[in-house]
């Protein structure tokens, strides 16, 4: 199983066309958003997937953005997204809640937990937990995602 994750879009497609030629060319399985959607329109070019999106502060349309979600036949995990994918566990976050975000790190509850919000790719192992970062979409650089291969658990970064 292949995971393509993402993150901090803020709404601007012309940026996630590119990420998502590379997921089709990575054969992704699932796609994971860490937040910072910014618009309906970046919901419905994840099409091709089963995607997992989460709220970001940027996010200011929740009830919107959420209904976007819903209608794209998407998941919309609120702040907090808890998965159980090949057999790991999964948390997903934007990680603007820092009380909330260390909690998920230092838990040894996750395999995985997978968080936005800084725009900086990063990939730190605490105890048994992968704690990744993608990068981002939009105000990085450069642009990336990472993609995740389970159920190893192993991360590598895709500069856009």
């Amino acid at each position: 199983m292949r995971l393509g994750v993402v993150s901090d879009s803020h709404g601007h497609v012309e940026l996630v066309r590119p990420a998502l030629r590379t997921l089709e060319s990575l054969e992704v399985d699932v796609v994971l958003h860490c937040g910072d959607v910014g618009s309906a329109a970046v919901v419905n070019l994840f099409s091709a997937w089963p995607t997992h999106f989460v709220f970001g502060n940027c996010d200011a349309d929740r009830q919107g953005l959420a209904a976007a979600i819903e209608a794209a036949g998407q998941t919309c995990h609120g702040e907090f997204g808890e998965l159980e994918i090949e057999g790991k566990r999964i948390a997903l976050l934007h990680s603007d809640d820092h009380r909330r975000f260390k909690q998920a790190l230092s838990s040894g509850e996750w395999d995985l937990v997978c968080y936005g919000h800084t725009h900086v790719a990063a990939i730190e192992r605490i105890g048994r937990t992968l704690a990744l970062n993608p990068g981002a979409l939009y105000r990085a650089n450069p642009h990336s995602l990472a993609i995740v291969d389970l159920p190893a658990v192993e991360a590598t970064f895709v500069t856009l």
